[in-house]
């Protein structure tokens, strides 16, 4: 009986991996469906909740838009959960694992090459619905503003600073597995933490103006409101600039980035052409509430046990030989563990989202009431909101399931409730 279990324990896991792929792929179908139903429920005119707020030829075109996303995404998430069942069980990658092993050897270089290999040809299959996505659905509804010279150059840019950063971490990574022995889990995770927040540092400097244009924000009087409003707030940055990010879409957005002395404010180009400046203000408020609240270091801090429980797991797994013998490899080498790890991921932290998305949605109301508290009014929040929805073509009417799996925002009319009920 004992001898039945570990030669079983293979297939039985094979198994369970399967269905967990097929279940999270019909559930994912499931949400869509329930949510294109009662989109549509809601579809013959403007709900009398929204009245106001979009006209009804531009919440006719947000329905065409929300339905048309639903059905590309289903499609996507099909494609996408028989292209992770053809690598994880056709074979594919124990052999791709024995080719560069016998060319290159198992040294940390070789493996690293091998996991960036099969990264970057597990991203080919994404690249007919990127181009899709952009130059057919958002061309459609007139958000794309990209040329194809730059969606190609955005991806070559991709994989050269991935082949320049994340390929010394995968060897870093691995060569700590012969350093450290049983701790190597716990030195990996360090590493990552390391180079995460190196990237919070440089990126803003750069790597982001490799692929949009940063300017100072004029002498306005609207940079003079803003820089008003971090000092009120206590919120120390080194400038406010301008993103050109009209040049990929018309979408809209504003954040800020770095760490002290190298924070700087950042708003999109289309964000200044649809906002008001007391709108302009409130979103940025709003902005600065999250940092106020402390929300990002909580998240990163979320973020950084959740790796860790991630590498440990993974320390875990290396020891089991029916993991390896699942999927077809040898046991012994960390890296398929890694990457089996990798493609797993997804499917097991799928099932969490209602709870993650529920903890992001409190901070956003959270910092919609700082931001209100900061303005001494609820009214330029909201009109900023109400313009966004209407600009980016919102979904004012999901499902509940559907926004509890998918929404990191609570919706329009949510948020402007909760505003209403927390008068200044």
């Amino acid at each position: 009986m004992n001898r039945i279990i570990p030669i079983a324990a293979p297939y039985i896991f094979n198994l369970a991996v399967l269905l967990l792929i097929c279940t999270r792929w019909i559930t994912e179908f499931w949400l869509s469906r329930l949510n294109r139903r009662h989109v549509l429920a809601n579809a013959d005119g403007v709900p009398p909740a929204f009245h106001g707020i979009m006209d009804a030829p531009t919440y006719q075109k947000s329905v065409a838009y929300t339905l048309a996303k639903g059905k590309f995404t289903e499609m996507e998430d099909g494609y996408h959960a028989a292209v992770l069942i053809i690598f994880l069980f056709s074979g594919v990658l124990p052999w791709a694992f024995q080719l560069f092993s016998h060319g290159l050897g198992q040294s940390a270089w070789a493996m690293a090459a091998f996991l960036f290999a099969v990264g970057f040809a597990l991203s080919l299959p994404d690249l007919p619905f990127d181009w899709h996505a952009q130059f057919r659905l958002e061309e459609k509804f007139g958000f794309n503003t990209t040329t194809p010279k730059i969606w190609w150059m955005d991806r070559v840019k991709g994989l050269l600073l991935a082949s320049a950063l994340g390929y010394p971490l995968l060897v870093l990574i691995l060569k700590m597995v012969s350093w450290a022995g049983a701790w190597w889990w716990f030195l990996a995770w360090t590493a990552l933490l390391g180079f995460q927040f190196l990237m919070l540092v440089l990126a803003p400097v750069l790597i982001l103006p490799l692929f949009n244009k940063f300017t100072p924000l004029p002498e306005s009087s609207l940079r003079e409101r803003l820089l008003e409003l971090a000092k009120r707030t206590r919120f120390r940055a080194q400038n406010i600039q301008l993103m050109d990010g009209s040049k990929r879409s018309r979408h809209s957005n504003a954040f800020f980035t770095g760490f002290g002395r190298f924070r700087k404010i950042v708003l999109f180009d289309t964000l200044v052409q649809q906002l008001t400046e007391p709108e302009l203000e409130a979103v940025l408020a709003h902005e600065i509430g999250h940092y106020q609240k402390k929300h990002i270091p909580k998240m990163l801090a979320f973020s950084a046990a959740g790796s860790l429980a991630g590498f440990y797991l993974i320390s875990v797994l290396t020891r089991q030989e029916w993991f390896y013998r699942a999927f077809g490899f040898a046991p012994g080498n960390v890296a398929p563990a890694l990457l089996l790890f990798g493609l797993l991921a997804g499917t097991v932290t799928f099932w969490f989202s209602p709870l993650i998305h529920w903890w992001s949605r409190r901070y956003e109301y959270q910092a919609d009431a700082f931001a209100a508290q900061v303005m001494r009014e609820a009214q330029s929040l909201i009109g900023a909101l109400r313009k966004l929805n209407e600009k980016n073509l919102g979904n004012l009417t999901p499902h509940p399931l559907y926004s509890g799996f998918y929404y990191s925002h609570p919706t329009l009319p949510e948020r402007e409730q909760a505003l209403a009920e927390n008068p200044i």
